[in-house]
């Protein structure tokens, strides 16, 4: 194995901690695209231009130098093409809503769970949450699963979108009821799966819950198979000033607290109680804090 060394380009000092984390992240994360790995990498390391903006540039020059010394191996590069802007949001009319369908859940079950991978499915992924979700659709860092959930009565249609993408480098209350220390969460925190779009398109009772359960039945082997962890912990943060989070707590989640409300790119704590949330677990295996603890 590549003795780790440290590293210095564009006037960025990078300790073999630092090198250590970046290995981590491009392994863990190796069916993203370089693009994708180097704002994961500037998000997890902070590093910036002055007018806040991630140095992705920089950082693919990096990836690529760790890639030709032999201490990573980064994913083929893309061939040049059309990309997906970020974010994007399209409000909706409110009286036009996606479907009319309502009643109780039992009516509409067993629900259909697809994982999204052809183009077809990531277009109407993106359409339906960038014009329904209150946050729109943004391309998230590093590893990432998209599910569209479907009833299949009287016709197939639609009737939800869930995403899971990776963790917040560092979250408080969390970090605290694990009982990590830096060192153990470095370790352990690609074992932990946050969940952050949720989008319910009909008003339907009791759909919410059965479509967290439906998902989750699936998601861990999914995640497994497609970035080689097994996922022993998910994680959601809920706008507190817009929703209770009632069907994860139906759902038996776990109420950890609440954020800071800085969100996760404030660095310089310009942003303090800005926007809290509720931070929401639930684990996917028995004991999963105990092994998240250790480091497993």
């Amino acid at each position: 194995m590549t003795t780790l060394k440290e590293q210095r380009i564009c006037g960025r000092h990078f300790t073999t901690r630092d090198i250590s984390l970046i290995q981590e992240v491009v392994s863990t994360c190796s069916r993203i695209n370089r693009t994708e790995l180097a704002r994961t990498v500037c998000e997890l390391l902070d590093w910036k231009r002055p007018g806040g903006g991630l140095k992705a540039r920089e950082c693919r020059d990096l990836l690529e130098r760790l890639e030709r010394q032999g201490v990573l191996r980064l994913p083929e590069k893309q061939v040049p093409g059309c990309t997906v802007p970020r974010k994007s949001q399209r409000p909706a009319s409110d009286d036009q809503p996606y479907t009319a369908l309502s009643g109780s859940v039992e009516a509409f079950t067993p629900l259909q769970v697809q994982l999204v991978t052809t183009s077809q499915q990531r277009q109407l992924f993106r359409d339906l949450i960038s014009r329904y979700h209150y946050l729109g659709y943004a391309m998230p860092f590093g590893a990432r699963l998209q599910y569209l959930v479907y009833v299949s009565r009287p016709r197939c249609q639609v009737v939800g979108c869930v995403q899971f993408s990776s963790p917040a480098w560092r979250m408080k209350v969390r970090d605290q009821w694990i009982g990590w220390d830096d060192a153990t969460r470095q370790r352990g925190l690609q074992q932990i799966v946050n969940n952050s779009r949720f989008l319910v398109l009909a008003d339907i009772r009791n759909l919410a819950s059965a479509m967290l359960s439906f998902v989750l039945d699936c998601m861990a082997g999914h995640w497994q198979e497609r970035y080689g962890v097994l996922p022993l912990l998910v994680e959601t943060l809920v706008d507190q000033q817009r929703y209770h989070g009632g069907c994860y707590r139906a759902a038996n989640w776990i109420v950890l607290g609440q954020t800071s409300g800085r969100g996760r790119m404030d660095r310089a704590n310009q942003r303090n109680g800005a926007a809290v949330k509720t931070v929401m677990v639930y684990p996917l295996v028995k004991d999963a804090v105990g092994r998240l603890r250790q480091g497993d």
